[in-house]
């Protein structure tokens, strides 16, 4: 086979912008509310952006979860001003200050709380703006001394962290905890909101994501249904509740708004796993994906796996120079002509069947395996070169 320069095949059909995509994103509507969990310990984090500047917060991430979050800003094209914790976690790490080294975003807490690295101290009465909207902030102590609720600027929603859950409450027996504290804030600053307010709760362990402030007044079992404060304190005292089985780890770490701390062996504790290798970004599908311009710019360095099928190959749409075909189908009786000494990144003609691919390399052990992000489409997008494979004389 002869090689031959390939002209572009045509430029890709136009994508969607990045505003077009967030309008639809938010189904028409000027807000998108995303509601993401954290199954490992019942932990909602929640994405507010306002469509017509594209602006938006983040509340109570989790360390773990920072790439799938940061996916997702990416994917919908928001700008994140600010990621914001209802209070200093006792049951999981926050992801703030891993999101504000990616963004630049502000880190917003209770100026109670007195943790390190705040940008944005927050106090009762405080408003949080992104776009044209903004949260208020509401001090609800009672679980902590520190504990917020984010208001939206309509009471249409708020977002109680763990001073309100669904049918139930905080806990008030440790981080300076208090039961009349917390009955007094539920009723005056949450339960005052219009009954229609939807009440997002910061954790659930049964299932549950939403309610309403009606709901909690009727059927909350700690303090609706008539409840008075006497009833509520008895209630709260003799829950007798073990301790959050991660509060020795997560409770310092919060008071750093989760910056990782050196240990004595230079080691930085609590650590994501990282790829060294390439600039890795992981999709909110959670692969490990390269944009096409950092892969034009090393290819002698990686193994270009292309898993079209060998008429696409050698077809109009070409192939990037150097790279190795192994059809999808073929790939796993044949991943051994794969080096594992060398990175790999797949590739087909839009990034879909490379997906599936870069799945099945990550299962068989290859550990350093990327997906060419918008595939083909995308390499062509950016003007990078490609070549056609053309039959020899001989063919």
């Amino acid at each position: 086979m002869s090689m031959a320069p390939l002209t572009s095949p045509g430029p890709a059909p136009t994508a969607t912008s990045g505003s077009q995509l967030l309008v639809a994103a938010a189904g028409g509507a000027p807000l998108l509310m995303r509601q993401l969990f954290d199954a490992d310990t019942g932990t909602f984090t929640y994405l507010l952006a306002d469509v017509s500047s594209a602006e938006a917060v983040l509340i109570d991430s989790v360390f773990e979860q920072h790439e799938r979050d940061l996916s997702l800003v990416r994917e919908l094209g928001v700008r994140l001003v600010a990621c914001l914790d209802t209070h200093a976690h006792a049951d999981h790490i926050t992801g703030s200050w891993l999101m504000r080294q990616a963004t630049g975003c502000a880190i917003g807490l209770a100026q109670v709380v007195g943790a390190e690295n705040v940008t944005l101290p927050l106090s009762h009465g405080d408003a949080v703006d992104f776009g044209g909207r903004h949260l208020e902030v509401r001090a609800t102590p009672g679980h902590t001394d520190g504990c917020l609720t984010y208001v939206l600027d309509d009471e249409r929603m708020a977002f109680t962290g763990d001073a309100l859950l669904v049918r139930g409450c905080g806990r008030c027996d440790f981080q300076q905890g208090n039961a009349q504290s917390l009955f007094h804030s539920i009723t005056e600053q949450i339960f005052s909101l219009p009954e229609s307010c939807l009440l997002y709760p910061g954790h659930d362990y049964a299932g549950r994501s939403v309610t309403s402030v009606a709901e909690e007044r009727h059927y909350n079992s700690r303090l609706g249904g008539g409840a008075n404060e006497r009833d509520f304190v008895i209630y709260m005292a003799n829950l007798h509740l073990a301790h959050p089985h991660r509060i020795a780890e997560a409770l310092p770490a919060n008071l750093r708004c989760g910056k990782p701390r050196a240990s004595a062996s230079g080691a930085s504790q609590p650590q994501l796993t990282t790829e060294n290798w390439a600039p890795i970004e992981r999709s909110y599908a959670g692969l490990p994906e390269l944009p096409p311009s950092w892969v034009g710019e090393h290819l002698d360095a990686v193994q270009l796996l292309d898993v079209r099928s060998s008429e696409e190959a050698s077809g109009p749409d070409g192939s990037i120079p150097g790279s190795q075909l192994i059809p999808l189908p073929e790939l796993t009786a044949r991943a051994a002509e794969l080096s594992a000494e060398r990175p790999v990144v797949v590739v087909c003609h839009s990034g879909s069947r490379s997906a599936l691919a870069t799945q099945k390399l990550l299962k068989a052990g290859f550990t350093q395996v990327a997906n060419l992000r918008g595939g083909l489409r995308a390499w062509n997008g950016v003007g990078l070169p490609m070549v056609q494979q053309l039959p020899s004389s001989n063919a």
